[in-house]
């Protein structure tokens, strides 16, 4: 009886070390290569493109910071707002464009912290294009038709031409014949160049993406309409991220923008040519487009 005693006494000892031990135990510091920063993108064109410029930039983190910052690469900016809501957060960072990222701030998992320059501007405009010998020439007529977005949370690929459409009199739900989901805004323009789709919308221009492989493109695609102004993507982190970790990395992301291997990165990764800081107000002009429309961020997601 009492070697059973002081077995079980020994087993209890053992089995107490290690959970005090497994309590005591550190999680790796963010930011390491044990626990690396999680950045989570979606392909806005070829997606070998979009990860080899990401994986630069965070190259270039690394150098100006010590952070150690990996790419996760969503199939739709979906995957991106369930990364950064998770609890805990699957992604640290993110960059969504803007419809999506006004969605994952109002869940409160999101706050933006740098918007992207392109061509001089922090604002950019989507369009809606079909053949240029495909007989269609109004919004109008696209009803009965095929369309081609490249994500569902697009904001100038999918959010307002849908607005736009349905000012048209065309219901995007119940009047067009298809939607198809094509993955990015070049396989948007690349599909109704084929003839997958009667129409479809990109960010303005996203048919010179895909002039290499269809130099005629400008003139086979006829755009026919041109949104108002939207603010560009850029990058956000999961609210309550560290605020001297998010400091650092800011600021290397704004100087690495000044040079000339970071615009390369930059642009490779989503044609960024620059980044400005700008916190959630920047957003709120697209906040009253929503408004006026009559539709809620509830509604388009």
């Amino acid at each position: 009886m009492r070697k059973t005693r002081l077995s079980y006494l020994v087993l209890a000892i053992v089995a107490i070390s290690a959970l005090l031990l497994g309590a005591c135990a550190k999680e790796p510091d963010l930011g390491t290569e044990e626990n690396p920063i999680v950045w989570a993108v979606v392909p806005s064109g070829e997606t070998e493109r979009v990860v080899s410029g990401f994986e630069s930039v965070a190259d270039l983190i690394y150098e100006e910071t010590g952070l150690v910052i990996d790419a996760m690469v969503a199939t739709e900016y979906a995957g991106v707002i369930e990364a950064m809501c998770s609890d805990p957060a699957k992604a640290q960072m993110g960059s969504l464009a803007t419809f999506a990222y006004v969605l994952a701030n109002e869940k409160g998992c999101a706050e933006a912290a740098l918007v992207s320059v392109r061509y001089g501007s922090a604002v950019y405009n989507g369009q809606i294009f079909v053949r240029a010998d495909s007989g269609i020439e109004s919004l109008a007529d696209l009803a009965g038709k095929t369309f081609c977005r490249p994500d569902p949370l697009s904001t100038s690929g999918w959010i307002i031409p849908s607005i736009t459409l349905k000012a048209a009199g065309v219901d995007p739900d119940t009047d067009l014949a298809e939607v198809v989901d094509a993955g990015s805004h070049d396989a948007s323009v690349a599909g109704v160049y084929n003839g997958d789709c009667d129409a479809g919308a990109s960010y303005v221009d996203a048919r010179g993406r895909i002039e290499e492989d269809y130099p005629d493109v400008m003139d086979v695609i006829k755009v026919i309409e041109i949104s108002a102004d939207i603010p560009n993507d850029g990058v956000q982190f999961v609210s309550g991220f560290d605020e001297e970790m998010k400091t650092q990395i800011v600021n290397a992301l704004l100087a690495i923008a000044e040079t000339e291997a970071g615009q390369e990165a930059l642009d490779t990764a989503y044609q960024w040519g620059g980044l400005e800081q700008q916190g959630d107000g920047f957003y709120d002009p697209f906040r009253q487009v929503l408004d006026a429309a009559g539709v809620s961020v509830e509604e388009l997601q």
